[in-house]
């Protein structure tokens, strides 16, 4: 059995925030540290001091954390990015709230007592000599301390309190990672310890001048000392424990949304018959009308769990290879209902955001391919567009003319020209991309098209069955990529005010066009009308694009397309960093890195020169046994990653590379570690500095071979798209829903009043206002049918939701037990 903890926070603006530059302004952005551990950096967003940066982020952390913190700074050119102020949220806090947090914050001062990090490992004995008993301490290592000096690094030595008695270690000069292997030993008053006696201990920082820096405390009640005489551990380092201080608000506020998922995952014999279930709705689908458990989770799903439930049904589905029958039932049962061809789609019904999660989940990297080029262009060139005359600013222009400035008619030629010329190259891209769209996304729009076509047959509904595609395919896919690249991860940044509406202006066009123009001339913004005729032309060869798209052999496609988000031949990552050359470690920092092309599927981890270079250099994913940031002070570099590989005789090579910044930090930690996160040989530990003159930079040990100082983190990864399938943790996200619905299943199917009720009245009558007429015996045997199916459908489902319950109570119980035989808390 596993945990599994998920945590999302979306940074959503500031306000009130203190001046910092001579100007009388600041430019702010945040870091997001969970466990002292940086996980994100938002946009700067200049001079500014109510910012709006609206970035979210979702973290798998399967080991769990203590607490996340929001640091705002003061971006500046020259010098050290000034501290404005920091919120911290314990993950008591945080869990607390079942539906999360969402409120302004207040800004508090940043102490440096309370940042505090690290762990200690210690051995805690009872000796008897004699008539004499005492407490033997071994202090044997620390790790992840809080560095204090100026060189990235600390001098740590530890003093204990025992029974008025105090005893200090040795210390140890330029690391985070000390390695003291000391015995402090202690007298007793008696032969044993008394009732209630604990141990403290600090971890200091050594200064030659000046006062010795906090590092942390951990205060040890030694009752577990009763059960037995010795025992071993590692120790959380706590602040001092002072309160908060949030200055009055004087520092200003963050609006932050924040909410933790923590889930029991149960063995996958437990969830089989909750997946048997939802895979009987679509491979052996009832009447049209028949209540199966995929209609039963809709009800019981809210529209803010919508998408959550969609994206985790596509990935089950994906996982069975059945993810084609699963949308084309959704889809089946959504076109049926509808009998307004303009209203097919409209809602944020299941089959449709189930439709919009596949695209993101199988069609990404054929977005990427799609619309990358442009959009950067885009992003590079910042031209001045604007075709609405009440957005004009014409001193903006960056134009240079004799005449003055320049006048609204010009630069409405200038924006046209501009928006058609990046509209023209969009729509190229888009209608040329049918061997690259993925072929199990094809059969899906292929399977829609025919039950729209089935549905709306008539001449006059023609262009439904091309709506249906171009409405998940233009305006739920390439329209908002678009409109915020950012979020669909086409670039790392937001865009700036000009590029922004620059992106606006074009996803409005393509989302016209994916409309196939039926609207135009209807809006308010008749500004855009100039762009009407492109719009229009491109109609027709958007349906033809349409036609080639859904030209595919369904049978062609195989399960296993269905069932990998990550393909073997696929690059799910590539771009430039910064590689570090084993053999000259001698060098300099600027001549041992050279910059490599790096290319990562689901197969290798690869690079070379250039995009362009043919020879290159490859290690196979299941070589991979650690994916770790690197320490600043190893190569005095920052954003720097370390791979570890194994090779075919066991023996480890470790490969350094630096990112431009701490994002694409995370974004190849994560894909890396996504990619290899099924390998057998990954490792416990790992030393986050470099061996150099004899020694590990972290831990000062000489011998290279010596295990690692701190702990892997694996399994942590930034979730999105690319999140490899995990069909028990997905069917756990589907029990919890349908959980909390159960009493709301139980009553509308179950109760027996209820179901004889609707019976009685199908069976003694039928019609409207006052006509009754009498139900044939066959009418009444169909009805009787009809609600014992229903009954018998929700009986089998919620016994399922029961089952899993009492598994779940049963584990938890389990645990209790084993947590209270441990002879330390965790």
């Amino acid at each position: 059995m596993a945990r599994n903890t998920s945590l999302y926070f979306r940074i959503v603006e500031g306000r009130n925030l203190p001046a910092k530059d001579v100007s009388g302004t600041s430019d702010p952005y945040c870091i997001v540290k969970v466990d002292n551990e940086v996980v994100a950096r938002t946009a700067t967003v200049w001079r500014n001091l109510n910012p709006f940066w609206g970035e979210e982020y979702t973290l798998h952390l399967p080991m769990g954390f203590h607490t996340v913190s929001f640091y705002v700074m003061d971006e500046d050119t020259i010098g050290h990015d000034d501290v404005i102020g920091k919120i911290s949220l314990s993950k008591e806090v945080i869990g607390a709230q079942s539906k999360g947090l969402d409120s302004w914050m207040n800004l508090t001062r940043i102490d440096p007592d309370e940042e505090i990090q690290g762990e200690i490992h210690l051995g805690l004995e009872l000796v008897q000599d004699g008539i004499r008993a005492g407490l033997r301490c071994h202090i044997i290592e620390a790790r992840d301390l809080a560095p204090r000096d100026i060189s990235g690094t600390s001098d740590p030595f530890v003093r204990i309190m025992f029974n008025s008695q105090t005893a200090e270690t040795s210390i140890i000069k330029k690391t985070r990672f000390p390695h003291w292997d000391e015995v402090l030993q202690f007298e007793l008053n008696d032969t044993k310890l008394e009732d209630g006696q604990s141990l403290a201990l600090e971890v200091w920082d050594w200064d030659m001048v000046g006062k010795n820096d906090f590092l942390g405390k951990v205060e040890i009640p030694l009752d577990c000392l009763q059960k037995t005489s010795q025992v071993k551990a590692w120790f959380r380092l706590l602040p001092l424990g002072k309160t908060e201080d949030d200055a009055g608000g004087k520092l200003g506020a963050l609006r932050l949304k924040i909410r933790l998922v923590e889930d029991r995952i149960l063995p996958s014999m437990y969830y089989q018959p909750l997946i048997d279930l939802l895979v009987e709705s679509v491979n052996s689908p009832a009447e049209l009308d028949d209540t199966t458990p995929l209609t039963m989770l809709e009800e019981v799903t809210t529209v803010e769990s919508r998408q959550e439930v969609a994206i985790t049904l596509v990935k089950i589905f994906l996982g069975q290879g059945l993810v084609i029958p699963f949308l084309d039932y959704l889809n089946m049962k959504e076109v049926n209902q509808t009998s307004d061809p303009n209203t097919l789609f409209r809602s944020n019904s299941l089959a449709s955001k189930a439709m919009e999660q596949f695209m993101k989940a199988v069609g990404m990297l054929y977005l990427h391919e799609v619309l990358k080029p442009i959009v950067n262009r885009i992003f590079e060139e910042k031209k001045y567009i604007e075709l609405d005359p009440c957005k004009m600013e014409l001193n903006r222009t960056r134009r240079i003319s004799f005449k003055g400035s320049v006048s609204e008619e010009e630069v409405r030629e200038s924006s046209l020209e501009l928006l058609h010329m990046y509209l023209s190259d969009t729509m190229d891209s888009i209608v040329n991309s049918v061997p690259q769209c993925p072929p199990v996304m094809r059969v899906a729009f292929k399977q829609l098209h025919k039950r729209v076509e089935e549905q709306f047959p008539e001449p006059e509904n023609e262009d439904v069955k091309y709506l249906a595609i171009s409405g998940f395919l233009f305006l739920r896919f390439f329209a908002p990529a678009i409109l915020t690249p950012k979020l669909f991860n086409l670039r790392d940044n937001h865009a700036d005010t000009r590029t922004s509406r620059t992106l606006l202006l074009l996803a409005k066009a393509v989302q016209s066009i994916g409309n196939l123009g039926l609207q135009l001339g209807h809006g308010k913004e008749q500004w855009m009308a100039p762009l009407h005729p492109f719009i229009l032309q491109s109609v027709g060869c958007v349906k033809d694009f349409l036609d080639k798209l859904i030209d595919i052999d369904s049978d062609s496609v195989a399960e296993a397309h269905h069932r990998a988000v990550f393909l073997p031949s696929v690059t799910v990552k590539e771009g430039y960093l910064q590689k570090h050359k084993a053999e000259g470690q001698q060098l300099l920092p600027r001549f041992a890195f050279k910059k490599r092309y790096f290319w990562l599927s689901s197969e290798t981890l690869s690079y070379a020169k250039s995009p362009e270079w043919q020879v290159r250099s490859s290690i196979p994913i299941q070589r991979i046994c650690a994916v770790e940031r690197v320490d600043e002070t190893a190569f005095q570099m920052q954003h720097m990653m370390q791979v570890i590989t194994q090779d075919n005789d066991g023996q480890p090579h470790t490969m350094y590379i630096q990112c431009k910044n701490v994002n694409e930090l995370n974004q190849w930690l994560s894909a890396i570690r996504k990619a290899s996160i099924y390998n057998e040989r990954m490792l416990p530990a790992f030393h986050p500095g470099a061996y150099k003159s004899g020694k590990w930079s972290c831990c000062l040990q000489s011998e290279r071979t010596v295990l690692g100082c701190s702990r892997t983190h694996s399994a942590v990864t930034l979730g999105d798209w690319s999140d490899p399938l995990d069909p028990d943790a997905e069917t756990q996200t589907i029990y919890k829903q349908l959980l909390q619905g159960r009493d709301k299943l139980r009553k509308k199917y179950l109760e027996s009043a209820h179901a004889e009720t609707a019976m009685d009245q199908k069976e003694k009558q039928q019609g409207t206002g006052s006509q009754t007429v009498l139900l044939s015996t066959d009418d009444l045997k169909k009805s009787r049918s009809f609600y014992e199916r229903r009954m018998a459908a929700a009986a089998r489902l919620l016994d399922v939701v029961q089952d899993l319950e009492r598994a779940h109570l049963a584990f938890e119980r389990r645990e209790k037990e084993e947590a209270s035989n441990d002879i330390l808390p965790s």
